[in-house]
Formats: C-alpha cells, sequence, structure tokens
C-alpha cells in the first residue's frame, strides 16, 4: 500500500501499522468545494499543531497512549480528478478496514467521506451513519454535479437508504433539503444535538460510522472553515455530543472542512486536533 507519509505524526499516534487499533490518514482534497477552499491544507496543519494539545483527555479522563494509534500519512491526491481521489480513498479505506482496523480520516471537504463510507458498509452490514454538520449535504446535485461536498450525505443515502442515517446541528440547506429529510429519508435534529441520545437507544449495538463537519460549531469559536454558519453549537456541547455518541460501536469515523488560513490565530487548528483526540477516544473506550 503506496502513502505519502509524512515526517510529523499527530501527537500520540505512534503505533506501527500492524498493532494499531485506529488508523489515521490525510485525504487532502477540496476539489468540488462550492465556497472557499483551502481543507486540503488541514491534515498537515493539524500535525504540525498538535503538538500544541496533551494526549490526555480530562473530558474522558484517558490518553491516547492507553491505546495504540497509527498515522498512516496523508494520501497524494490528484486535485483535478475527484473520481480518482476518491477511489484512492476508497482504496485506503479497504485497506485498513480489511486488516480489522479503524479508519480516522482527516479532511479534506466533505466529499472525501463518501468513499471510506461505500467502504465501511462491505465491511459491516447493517452500518448507521451519525453526522454532525451545520448543512443538509442532501441536495441531488450541486450545478449538475452528482459528486459534491454538498450532496455527500445524499450519496451515502443512495447506498444506505432510509432509517439509517442521523443528522445533528443542521442549520443550513436549500427547501429541497429540509422537505426531503422530512419526507422519513433521514433523521434531522435541528441547530444542536438535543435528540442525540434518542439516537444512540434507536441504534443500539449496530455499526457506526461518525462524520463531523466542524462547521457544526459556531464560527465564533471556528472561523476556519470555508462556509460558516452562525447560529452553531459550541465546543463543550460537541465534546459532549461525542461523549454521548462513545456508547456506539463506532467501525469508523472522519473530520472534515477545516481551512486553517482563515484563521490566522491558529485557535481552529487547534480547536481541530481536540475535537480529534477526543474523537479517537470515543473510538477506543
Amino acid at each position: 500500500m503506496n502513502n505519502n507519509v509524512l515526517s510529523t505524526k499527530f501527537l500520540g499516534c505512534d503505533s506501527d501499522f500492524s498493532s494499531a487499533e485506529i488508523v489515521i490518514f490525510g485525504a487532502p482534497y477540496d476539489g468540488t468545494t462550492t465556497f472557499r477552499p483551502g481543507t486540503r491544507f488541514a491534515p498537515s496543519a493539524m500535525r504540525i499543531d498538535s503538538i500544541g494539545i496533551e494526549t490526555y483527555s480530562p473530558y474522558f479522563d484517558a490518553d491516547i497512549t492507553d491505546f495504540t494509534v497509527n498515522d498512516f500519512g496523508d494520501l497524494d491526491l490528484p486535485f483535478g480528478s475527484p473520481k480518482k481521489a476518491l477511489s484512492m480513498i476508497s482504496e485506503t479505506a479497504e485497506y485498513i478496514f480489511s486488516n480489522n482496523k479503524k479508519p480516522l480520516m482527516i479532511g479534506g471537504e466533505h466529499l472525501v467521506s463518501l468513499p471510506a463510507i461505500q467502504q465501511a458498509v462491505k465491511k459491516y452490514p447493517g452500518l448507521k451513519i451519525i453526522h454532525f454538520d451545520a448543512h443538509t449535504d442532501l441536495r441531488q446535485d450541486y450545478l449538475g454535479e452528482a459528486l459534491s461536498h454538498s450532496s455527500v450525505i445524499r450519496r451515502v443515502w443512495d447506498i444506505l437508504g432510509d432509517n439509517s442515517i442521523w443528522q445533528f446541528g443542521i442549520r443550513s440547506g436549500t427547501r429541497e433539503e429540509f422537505y426531503w429529510s422530512r419526507e422519513g429519508h433521514t433523521s434531522m435534529c435541528l441547530h444542536n444535538f438535543d435528540t442525540l441520545g434518542t439516537a444512540v437507544e434507536e441504534i443500539g449495538g449496530s455499526p457506526v460510522y461518525l462524520t463531523i463537519d466542524l462547521d457544526v460549531l459556531d464560527p465564533s469559536n471556528f472561523p476556519g472553515t470555508g462556509t460558516p454558519e452562525a447560529g452553531g453549537v459550541s465546543f463543550a456541547q460537541l465534546i459532549a455530543a461525542l461523549k454521548t455518541v462513545s456508547k456506539l460501536n463506532i467501525i469508523g469515523a472522519d473530520i472534515v472542512e477545516l481551512s486553517p488560513h482563515y484563521d490566522h490565530s491558529g485557535a481552529s487548528t487547534a480547536l481541530a486536533c481536540k475535537v480529534l483526540r477526543e474523537v479517537l477516544l470515543a473510538m477506543s473506550i
């Protein structure tokens, strides 16, 4: 399996691939971004800035080094070819799943979730999706293109169908997207995580893929993203939600849509690093 491994690894993710329970890898692609590009710089920025956080989480009372985590590096994705980029992500996810490990992907724009989820459902029939986001991502297409970060959850629905997707923090989308969800195609919680506990009970022991678009956060907490949406959740609310979903059987996850250079203070990248740490622990405990 060929990949471009960076010399800088995410803090505490030093296990070799063969012994690792979780494998993180970067998918630095933003070729279908519809507003402000830049998410392709997120994986490398997060690795570099991870030195500014601790491996220990006081939220989970656990440490990354309590578990075996491998940093597989970034994929060398072709910028101009969405299908080739998605194929490379798919091959990587398949390789990780076939070795009975859990992938945790760093995007990149949200479209990168699609091939990872496609491989997850092959490995785990009956897969369920937990989706944190400001946006519905349920468009049939964007300007005639079916493969877009604006349509990624609709493409996931094409694979999984009804009663498989729970969405939280949603506060932006077209009228058609909201109405389509209300027809029973997805379970959508607007603005917050209020129904997350109920979703956890409904999902039970089913395998779960967790996809987190960081613009679920309010831009006052997280300005470093391509499509900021006012009215989002706080960091504390997101951490509480991760503690809730840690009860689930999370078999894979991703964190997407950090655009580091829109926040010159570096605070958004630091926040993203902490979210990655907490997701790693939510997948492990």
